[in-house]
């Protein structure tokens, strides 16, 4: 949820670096060594070695990929997120380096601020064609989605479209699966928007623009507003008071899927009322059974519990990812 600007625009696939905005920061017992040098993915810290490549004809699909390995975990992050939207990435992508697996970070056209003019369904959209990208010109076995914040949003609705591609994912990870709905209700000013979205809509006019005290970091039409806001809009799928049978209907098509649930049992953006514990035991259950993971003291993004999570998705990729490499279309 903090602002970036920076895009990339007509970029041809090519060999390059990316590097992190330079940052003062003293070594701490969350930082995880980064294999630096040589051929691995990170060449110092701060640094990325990979892949720069256009997956879609859009300039904003744009993606990087760390390694050059035939399995791939896709990053999705959140609202106002792109490239290098975490501190546990590049842990996570030398973690992988070591597996052989690549770590691939993309842009949406909802990245950065892109999200109040997009949607759920056009997220889903351009995944399938990342990963269709990926089986038709990286020769790919098979991925893993790590969805951070309003990305396991994304990974959700993706899931439950059956689009082609969609049968490549051979296992899910949910980092920070929290409602935007519940979090934007403890702002003032929340509900008289939501009825403004909601008439917007009913008089068709729900691409249209909310007026900008809205949201101040981005322009979001009304059907973007009242689908993260509105109760059951298109994106509230992890709300503490939906009921179970709601739940199911929103995340049981995931139960086919091997899921992992990773949880930060002091998410700043949870409000206070919410029983984090019995909100991410439902979460699970209605997944169909999801791994559950809680980080106790973990903020929203767990920048100051890098280790925990990267050791986390780890276990959980090493124990499911490999099983079914053979035929993803099997």
């Amino acid at each position: 949820m903090n602002l970036s600007s920076s895009l990339l625009s007509s970029i041809s696939s090519v060999r390059t670096k990316i590097s992190t905005p330079k940052m003062t920061k003293t070594p701490s017992e969350n930082d995880v060594g980064v294999g630096v040098g040589g051929g691995g993915s990170v060449i110092r810290k701060n640094q990325f070695r990979g892949s720069l490549f256009k997956y879609g004809s859009k300039s904003i699909q744009v993606a990087f990929k760390t390694g050059d390995f035939r399995r791939q975990v896709i990053f999705i992050g959140g609202l106002t997120d792109g490239f290098l939207a975490t501190e546990y990435l590049e842990p996570l992508s030398v973690a992988l380096d070591n597996e052989k697996w690549s770590l691939v970070q993309f842009l949406l056209s909802s990245s950065y601020i892109g999200y109040g003019t997009s949607s759920l369904k056009q997220d889903a959209v351009e995944l399938d064609q990342l990963i269709s990208y990926l089986i038709n010109k990286e020769d790919s076995e098979g991925v893993v989605l790590v969805g951070h914040s309003t990305g396991c949003q994304i990974i959700v609705h993706y899931m439950g479209t059956n689009a082609a591609c969609s049968r490549a994912v051979r296992g899910v990870v949910l980092q920070a699966p929290v409602s935007d709905r519940e979090y934007m209700a403890t702002l003032p000013g929340t509900a008289a928007m939501i009825d403004l979205a909601s008439s917007m809509i009913s008089e068709g006019r729900g691409t249209d623009l909310m007026p900008r005290e809205a949201d101040p970091g981005a322009p979001i039409t009304a059907y973007r507003y009242h689908s993260l806001c509105a109760y059951m809009g298109d994106d509230d799928m992890f709300s503490s008071d939906l009921s179970d049978d709601q739940l199911r209907m929103r995340l049981g098509h995931m139960s086919t899927t091997p899921c992992q649930v990773i949880f930060s049992m002091a998410d700043e953006f949870v409000p206070e009322y919410v029983d984090k514990k019995a909100l991410v035991e439902r979460l699970c259950r209605a997944l169909g059974g999801a791994e559950k993971v809680e980080i106790e003291w973990g903020n929203h993004s767990l920048s100051n519990r890098v280790k925990e999570v990267v050791q986390a998705m780890i276990s959980f990729i090493k124990t499911e990812g490999p099983k079914g490499w053979d035929d993803p279309w099997s």
